[in-house]
């Protein structure tokens, strides 16, 4: 049985059908936004895939590194590198509080390897740019069967940055 968790996700559009969901979100005292993060979009089901190895890479190495703060338990850092909109999406309080918790389960990182990179110029509910959603078949002592897909987005300033997470364990 597969189990999707969106850790940080776009409108209910993104979300794929028949996933269980469990999404870290403002609190309510923060009024909701009208931008959200970036929902990882699905690799393979991509309608407007574009083939550009350099972003592909770039997002691709984007992603690894977020990941990497994520298997050191390096919860600050990840937000605080994270895009722009995932930062005003997902306060800093809030993410500090559920990312362990969803981590915790999966234990320390045994292997990763990155299975797809896919590059879009669009994503349902968030302007046109530059997207590259890589997904990766990774493997943890307790959790051995993971598929995480990572979804970046290249800022103003020319940094990818993690816009999107999910994983879905096997």
């Amino acid at each position: 049985m597969q189990k999707r968790r969106f850790l940080f996700a776009a409108a209910a559009t993104a979300l794929v059908a028949g996933a269980v969901h469990a999404q870290l979100k403002p609190s309510p005292a923060i009024a909701p936004r009208a931008s959200q993060p970036a929902a990882p979009a699905a690799p393979s089901a991509a309608a407007d895939v574009k083939k550009d190895p350099d972003k592909e890479k770039a997002g691709q190495n984007a992603a690894h590194a977020w990941l990497l703060l994520l298997d050191r338990r390096d919860w600050g850092t990840a937000w605080d590198s994270s895009s722009a909109v995932f930062r005003q999406n997902v306060p800093l309080s809030s993410w500090m509080d559920n990312i362990p918790k969803a981590r915790a389960p999966f234990g320390n990182l045994v292997e990763r390897e990155p299975a797809e990179a896919i590059y879009k110029t669009t994503l349902p509910g968030r302007p046109n740019g530059d997207y590259v959603s890589v997904l990766f078949q990774s493997k943890f002592d307790k959790k051995p069967g993971v598929q995480e897909t990572v979804t970046t987005v290249l800022e103003p300033d020319g940094r990818w940055r993690v816009t999107g997470y999910t994983y879905t364990e096997k």
